[in-house]
């Protein structure tokens, strides 16, 4: 929001503010607080930008991702992924993602996940954004200090001649651009804990290799179970996709594939093997695939309750970037989802950046929070779960339309900018 004639000016000001993670967000949002005057360091505990676009072939130790004590891997690019968003709607405002003349580059209107990550470390060069990073350090605890209205940040270095060193700072603001892909989602199915066969989530899979001649259950139909399913369809036995609605096509055997079927949701498996699905149609497997999604996962955050993560809703959160209670000292980039994300990132980071300067006022705590309930209100009366609430696609079509949203302006050009983007495969 901009500063209402109304509002008396107030002094612009410098802050010293934190930026965990190194992703596309976080490089754009320590730009956007530079440009603004603020002081920035980024915290990023590998040892290069990118985030979830730098590829590993490292897969975690429990690769269904429920163990807490499992060797974590932030990255879930599988081999052969390319994006779904055209380069031209993929760039930042002022540095378009345009083909290099490069052989060593990828051209293609949708290329593929090295292209981004050599996007955003020539992004990277460009605004020297590399000399506010700290490669190599985790972030151990953000901590609330009540009574100086800051925050104190304990990181802890993870290589070289000062491992394991931990280092206590003060900041004036926080920024969470720590994304949400590493964190797996998993289905729930009765009687699981008999059933004898493999389970995986799609956090781990890189390649199809591994499921040559199996009979695979894929839980799941959205982009990534869709990617996975075509290519484990070229070398598995079979593939039978368990699906809470189907769009487009109907259940039962897919006429584009001789190995693949689908189904509704799976009602329970038992210790002979079997998959039962809710149509009464049964499978033995040997591998159940969960393409089931990730978790808002802040392990590090301490907000005493006021910022809280149910059924994936991290809330309670003004246009999903402000804690109403902690705003602007408290705010996250990059939570919704089926959105265009990079140009998101920017003006999210925009937005924040001139609150923090002052050059940009919001609404008072009362005002932010009745928009929040009014939000989760609406969402309620149109049936949307609340795992759905960082969703901008469909759900928010019907809420824009009704009038019982109001968003900002620059959530709202968003919006229509992401609905009137084709997308390819």
């Amino acid at each position: 929001m901009l500063r209402s004639p109304g509002h008396a000016p107030q002094p612009i000001v410098s802050r010293h503010v934190a930026v965990i993670g190194a992703g596309a967000a976080g490089l754009v949002t320590a730009r956007e607080l530079r440009r603004e005057g603020h002081s920035v360091v980024v915290f990023e505990r590998g040892d290069q930008v990118g985030g979830t676009w730098v590829y590993t072939p490292n897969v975690e130790s429990d690769p269904i991702g429920l163990e807490p004590t499992r060797t974590a891997v932030h990255s879930s690019l599988y081999d052969s992924l390319r994006t779904n968003i055209p380069r031209e709607a993929m760039g930042f405002r002022d540095y378009p993602f345009v083909p290099k003349d490069d052989p060593d580059r990828d051209p293609r209107r949708f290329p593929g996940h090295r292209e981004v990550l050599m996007y955003l470390q020539d992004f990277t060069r460009e605004f020297r954004i590399d000399e506010l990073v700290r490669f190599e350090t985790e972030v151990v605890r953000v901590r609330l200090v009540e009574e100086e209205e800051k925050w104190k940040i304990k990181s802890k270095q993870r290589s070289g001649t000062e491992m394991g060193l931990e280092l206590d700072e003060i900041f004036d603001a926080v920024v969470v651009c720590n994304g949400h892909f590493t964190e797996p989602r998993v289905a729930y199915i009765p009687g699981i804990n008999g059933w004898p066969g493999k389970q995986m989530h799609s956090h781990n899979y890189r390649n199809p290799e591994s499921f040559q001649d199996q009979v695979v259950v894929l839980i799941g139909n959205s982009v990534s179970a869709f990617d996975i399913s075509w290519e484990v369809a070229g070398v598995a036995k079979e593939i039978h996709i368990a699906a809470r609605t189907v769009i487009d096509g109907t259940f039962g055997k897919q006429p584009a594939y001789d190995n693949v079927w689908l189904h509704p949701m799976i009602k329970d498996v038992c210790e002979d093997g079997s998959v039962n699905f809710l149509d009464g149609s049964i499978v033995i497997a040997n591998i159940i695939l969960h393409c089931t999604g990730y978790k808002y996962h802040f392990p590090f955050l301490e907000t005493n309750g006021i910022v809280t993560v149910d059924d994936n809703r991290v809330g309670p959160l003004y246009k999903h970037i402000f804690p109403p209670a902690l705003a602007p000292r408290l705010s996250f980039v990059g939570l919704p989802w089926k959105a265009i994300p990079f140009p998101m990132f920017e003006l999210q980071s925009k937005w924040i950046g001139g609150v923090l300067s002052n050059r940009f006022t919001l609404p008072s705590q009362e005002e932010m929070m009745e928009d929040v309930e009014t939000f989760y209100s609406s969402l309620e009366t149109f049936g949307t779960p609340k795992r759905y609430t960082h969703c901008l696609g469909d759900n928010l079509v019907i809420l824009v339309n009704s009038g019982a949203y109001n968003m900002t302006d620059f959530h709202f050009s968003l919006f229509k900018f992401h609905t009137n983007i084709r997308y390819g495969g």
